[in-house]
């Protein structure tokens, strides 16, 4: 889930966009790889560059402001190469992502809204691929069939949400509403790179930009929980819903995907779940947070699994500690299983404070070293 963001889009900027990044892309010349220092405060975003040479480039963020950030490198049509969510008050992030040359915009978004202070960054060198580890290729390829797979999953399933809602049968639309978030929960960056698609679909009312209309899962999650009524409004709602999530699913072959975004991608999914679904906020009128949480993981280590024959030669002591915490993450969240051959999970509402805090250790002793793979896989 992420806030709405506002967006001028072009056609040249667009087509000029798509060719932008792909792939691996020669690192950097001179000493390492190139480094921004971004400085990110209540209303303003300072870089210590504006121009880096194409390939590897590292930001070495640091919030000073009162609020958490959000630090983003952007497309000119704002779809989004690589972030870092919720960076709270005075503390530091490294992000790794490769770039091709061209023209892109480093955003910093006090409070994870708006359309955020803004730095141009030029992007120099030929623009051409440089060769890399066939392995890597081959995560990107398989990581970019399972996204669609993911997409092509979920309609069916919005679609028997939606039938329930539309027949005005409350229960029915009520079981459907979990089932129908799965795919999206587990391949959820690659919705967000769009820019446009999540704050439509999955946007919580108190992530809503002023004068933003509330539509998706979450204002149809409100109704049937908490108001439990089904209306023409909600009717209405449901198929604005399933046009959306249509528009996703013939997005997802679109989206730009190299091996670093793949690996932040995987560290973000662990950032919504502990932002998100431990806390209870996510589905707080259905208490449905731990599908959500299950498939947020499932898509991490996903992205994980199929960049590991490469993360593994590189820094093998890393994906020892990955497959250690991955696992033991997964065997607390089956804790929670309504029974072991079932998808569904007990209501969270039903979770004490002690086992939430159960499930955050879980959570934050994997991130730590998750936050690492974006490195490992470019070495």
């Amino acid at each position: 889930m992420r806030a709405a963001r506002l967006t001028v889009v072009t056609a040249v900027a667009t087509a000029a966009a798509l060719t932008a990044v792909t792939g691996c892309t020669e690192k950097s010349k001179g000493d390492g790889d190139a480094a921004i220092k971004v400085t990110a405060a209540d209303a303003k975003c300072e870089t210590s560059t504006k121009s880096v040479p194409a390939g590897q480039v590292t930001l070495n963020i640091e919030n000073t402001g009162s609020k958490a950030t959000e630090v983003e490198i952007l497309f000119p049509d704002d779809r989004i190469v690589s972030e870092k969510e919720n960076i709270g008050s005075g503390t530091k992030y490294t992000l790794t992502a490769e770039v091709k040359a061209g023209e892109y915009e480093i955003a910093c978004r006090p409070g994870m809204k708006g359309h955020g202070v803004r730095q141009k960054l030029t992007v120099t060198g030929s623009g051409a691929v440089a060769k890399r580890n066939p392995k890597l290729d081959k995560a990107v390829a398989e990581y970019r069939e399972y996204a669609q797979e993911q997409a092509d999953a979920t309609i069916p399933k919005v679609e028997t949400f939606v039938k329930a809602i539309k027949a005005g049968d409350l229960k029915a639309a009520q079981d459907a509403y979990a089932p129908s978030r799965v795919g999206w929960e587990r391949t959820e960056p690659i919705a967000e790179s769009f820019g446009d698609i999540d704050p439509k679909t999955d946007t919580r009312a108190d992530g809503l930009e002023k004068g933003q209309k509330w539509t998706g899962w979450h204002a149809l999650e409100k109704a049937l929980w908490q108001d439990k009524k089904i209306g023409a409004d909600q009717k209405t709602l449901a198929d604005q819903l399933l046009t959306d999530l249509k528009d996703w699913q013939k997005r997802v072959g679109k989206a730009v995907i190299t091996p670093t975004s793949m690996a932040n991608g995987a560290k973000e999914l662990l950032d919504e779940v502990a932002t998100g679904k431990v806390t209870g906020e996510e589905d707080r009128y259905s208490h449905t947070d731990l599908s959500d949480f299950k498939a947020n993981v499932e898509g991490a280590q996903k992205a994980y699994e199929l960049l590991k024959p490469v993360a593994q030669t590189n820094d093998k002591a890393l994906t020892t500690e990955l497959d250690k915490q991955f696992a033991a993450l997964d065997t607390t969240l089956d804790k929670y299983r309504t029974d072991k051959t079932s998808d569904g999970f007990v209501s969270y509402d039903k979770v004490t404070e002690e086992q939430r805090k159960e499930l955050s250790d879980a959570v934050n002793a994997l991130a730590e070293p998750l936050s690492k793979l974006a490195a490992a896989v470019v070495k």
